[in-house]
């Protein structure tokens, strides 16, 4: 018989006897291993979670920067364009100033009225300039839809004037190269 016959038919005697033999050295090894094999798998499901909470960690932190660039970036387009309702509110202003200067003109009102109105007309437009606001010129220019309003087309005084701007009916305004307002404009064709 061999060996293990041997072992089995011994402690088969033995559980009879009311004899219990120990776990061996086999049995402990395998009941060790069992245990290695669970924390390892807790390990590996540790390094998972911290991978993912890792990952979350790095796309929150992402976003909140995107977030902080993008009020930053609209801070400061709204203090470039804070002014924009008021400076469109001033045009027509201008507009009437630029009448009442075509008018002395034509009626021939005294001289030092003129200068007044001039004076005035040039402070308000230095002190808009500074402020951002810009004339657009539009005569003699390619027709843009970026930039000009068309009223309408009349029969081009030259062939070199066919598409672009004959004449300007109502000036356009820029605010740091923002178009506030389009020029109203005539087209030749």
């Amino acid at each position: 018989m061999s060996d293990e016959k041997k072992k089995q038919d011994q402690e088969t005697k033995d559980t009879a006897k009311g004899q219990v033999k120990k776990p061996g050295r086999k049995v402990r090894k395998a009941a060790s291993s069992k245990k290695v094999d669970k924390q390892e798998e807790k390990i590996q499901d540790l390094g998972q979670k911290l991978d993912e909470l890792n990952d979350k960690y790095l796309r929150l932190f992402s976003e909140f920067d995107n977030f902080r660039k993008r009020t930053q970036k609209e801070k400061l387009e709204l203090f470039k364009t804070a002014s924009e309702d008021v400076m469109i509110a001033i045009l027509p202003v201008i507009d009437d100033f630029e009448r009442a200067i075509k008018s002395t003109d034509e009626n021939g009102v005294d001289k030092n009225y003129k200068e007044g109105v001039e004076l005035i007309y040039n402070k308000l437009i230095n002190t808009l300039k500074q402020k951002g606001l810009e004339q657009m010129s539009s005569l003699g220019e390619e027709f843009d839809t970026d930039f000009h309003e068309a009223i309408t087309n009349i029969p081009a005084p030259e062939p070199g004037m066919k598409g672009k701007v004959v004449d300007e009916i109502e000036k356009g305004y820029k605010l740091n190269d923002k178009v506030i307002r389009f020029a109203k404009v005539v087209i030749g064709s």
